[in-house]
């Protein structure tokens, strides 16, 4: 299956897979933010997707940032519906 992702800021860059045989692909902030212990914060992508009808993408934490750096998705996971039309974050 292919999604299709349009590009909504000149940093922004496509998901990809970090190494052969992953399951889900990385996604890129395209801006800096200051995180704060116990405070949710939305992290722009930079990008709007283009997701079959009966799909969805799911938001998930890096097991190593979340172990090593305390970094973790707050409703993890997240979903993002066909019907978003919205830039991901």
């Amino acid at each position: 299956m292919k999604i299709g992702f349009k590009k909504v800021h000149p940093d922004a860059m496509l998901p990809k897979y970090a190494h052969e045989g992953d399951a889900g692909m990385d996604v890129y902030a395209v801006e800096d933010v200051k995180l704060f212990p116990f405070t949710p914060t939305l992290v722009k992508t930079g990008l709007v997707a283009d997701i079959p009808t009966g799909y969805e993408i799911q938001v998930r934490p890096r097991s190593g940032l979340a172990l090593k750096q305390g970094l973790t998705v707050f409703n993890s996971p997240g979903t993002v519906d066909q019907g978003y039309k919205g830039q991901i974050g």
